[in-house]
């Protein structure tokens, strides 16, 4: 088995035919994928092609949008992100978006054969599971089911700030301080306790309120997850964790389990003091390692870092390592070819390697990073800021190629190609026993006065177990770097290789690349 490699999918995106996106476009004008544009070339293309194992299917949750469908009215645009709307803006936590239905009727039934034909690949589905907050509409917009007391803020209190029976945060007296949409009494929005939020904040959104015991909010939550589970949904992306109480969480993960022990649960946590807790403690099973090796990497690529910490960052993780899920890109940080981090995709060698090939952590790809898509279009509510929009309607022009040479083998351009290739090396790497079940051992520090080599902008290390053992070495200089690396009697013995002296040997790698060399 190899590794864990999980491939993050916006289906609003991937299988939009759109050639001419128009700025801040309606949904009329630039179109949407579908459910059924994850069709079984490419699950195969993600599985045979990546090594990909786990398909996180972003945005499936019906949001808040400017669009009406049958049965769901359109919420208020003061109280939407774009003209799509963010995905993170939950109106019903048991609904699917119409839009991305051939047949918004049959919305449901359409979503349950993308995790058939999943499944059918062998591979696993996960979702985002949004605790924190819903959108201002949430419940006021239409349902697809009568679930009318399983609805969060059913018979509240409003004349109260806080109450541990309530589902929400109220401001007494007090209207929203939002043009263009009325509430009273205002609600806490998803990120700021006040009844004013700025136009940076999370307006668009309403936060939930849990206490730190079992309340009747709880079951609502745990409903809403179970509800997925009995789907067919294999796991969840928890959003925003360290907003929400850990005792929630850890009931919640303990509960599910004991009744679908093979769902897995991942967390999206920025402080690293809190990672032992949020395993060990709350029990997730991956966490995003976004303040450790992706901000370390990030800094190492932008020179404003050195390869050092790459280090510095495992020996604080520690034990701790394997439960890390890591990038190099996810829909909230910028794309690696970006302007404003890599620059182009030529780039990625040197990071892939570190962040994919390293240890045994779960690895996870954005769609349109394995031909490095640049997120640098002005779609409208999101301008060319690095990120690909999960605001607004749009088409990504490389995502179309990708999908053309999924399904044609045709498509993509030279420099996709290349990047393409980089990645799909990668990912015959990584499924390698001695990458996903070998042993890790670090060669930077009896390297760090070899010639030739380093130690800011090089990284080396060897992966494997007995005779399937790998060097890899990491430039991170943009010049080709020569160097001498030793290999000391202890990485000797702790690998377990038939060797049994230390040796040293002459290598070259090209810049921003990496060179991985059976020892």
């Amino acid at each position: 088995m190899g590794k864990t490699i999980v491939y993050q999918l916006l289906p609003r995106l991937w299988g939009n035919k759109c050639v001419n996106p128009v700025r801040n476009g309606s949904l009329q004008e630039n179109g949407s994928g579908k459910f059924g544009d994850v069709d079984a070339p490419t699950l195969s293309y993600l599985r045979d092609s990546l090594g990909v194992t786990h398909v996180w299917y972003t945005g499936v949750i019906r949001h808040a949008t400017t669009v009406p469908f049958a049965g769901c009215r359109a919420s208020v645009q003061s109280v939407v992100k774009g003209r799509a709307g963010s995905p993170y803006a939950i109106v019903d936590y048991y609904d699917v978006n119409p839009y991305l239905a051939d047949n918004e009727a049959e919305r449901m039934s359409e979503f349950e054969q993308l995790l058939k034909r999943t499944h059918d690949s062998g591979l696993k589905a996960i979702i985002d599971f949004v605790p924190n907050h819903v959108s201002r509409d949430y419940g006021k917009v239409g349902m697809l089911y009568d679930r009318s007391d399983d609805m969060l803020g059913n018979g509240e209190d409003c004349s109260v700030h806080w109450k541990p029976e309530n589902d929400f945060y109220y401001y007494p007296g007090e209207r929203l301080s939002l043009p263009g949409y009325f509430e009273f009494p205002a609600k806490a929005s998803g990120n700021r306790f006040s009844p004013s939020p700025e136009v940076d904040d999370w307006y668009e959104t309403i936060r939930i309120n849990y206490c730190d015991f079992p309340t009747l909010t709880w079951k609502k939550m745990y409903d809403i997850v179970r509800y997925w589970c009995l789907k067919g949904v294999d796991g969840f992306r928890c959003d925003m964790v360290e907003m929400v109480p850990w005792q929630f969480l850890k009931w919640l993960v303990e509960k599910v389990k004991s009744e679908f022990p093979e769902v897995i649960f991942i967390a999206e946590v920025y402080r690293k003091e809190l990672y032992r807790h949020y395993v060990s403690v709350v029990g997730f099973d991956l966490l995003y390692d976004k303040s450790g090796l992706y901000d370390t990497l990030r800094a190492v690529v932008s020179g404003r870092g050195s390869a050092r910490a790459i280090t510095w960052n495992w020996q604080m993780l520690g034990d701790l390592q394997p439960r890390m899920l890591n990038f190099l890109e996810n829909h909230d940080e910028q794309r690696f070819a970006s302007s404003f981090f890599g620059g182009d995709a030529s780039g990625t060698g040197a990071p892939l390697c570190a962040s994919m090939l390293f240890n045994t952590s779960p690895f996870m790809i954005y769609f349109g990073e394995e031909v490095g898509e640049r997120g640098m279009d002005t779609e409208g509510f999101s301008g060319p800021d690095g990120r690909t929009s999960i605001f607004d309607w749009w088409s990504v022009a490389s995502l179309g190629r990708l999908n053309e040479y999924v399904h044609t083998g045709r498509g993509l351009t030279s420099g996709e190609e290349e990047t393409l290739k980089l990645f799909t090396g990668a990912c015959r790497l990584a499924s390698s026993p001695a990458v996903a079940r070998g042993k890790t051992f670090d060669l930077c520090y009896c390297n760090a006065g070899s010639p030739g080599f380093d130690p800011d902008r090089h990284f080396a290390f060897l992966r494997g177990m007995g005779d399937d053992v790998i060097l890899f070495v990491c430039n991170f200089s943009t010049d080709e770097a020569s160097m001498r690396i030793t290999v000391p009697e202890e990485a000797v013995r702790f690998i377990g290789m038939k060797k049994t002296e230390a040796f040293s040997l002459d290598v070259s790698v090209k810049g921003s690349g990496y060179l991985a060399l059976p020892v």
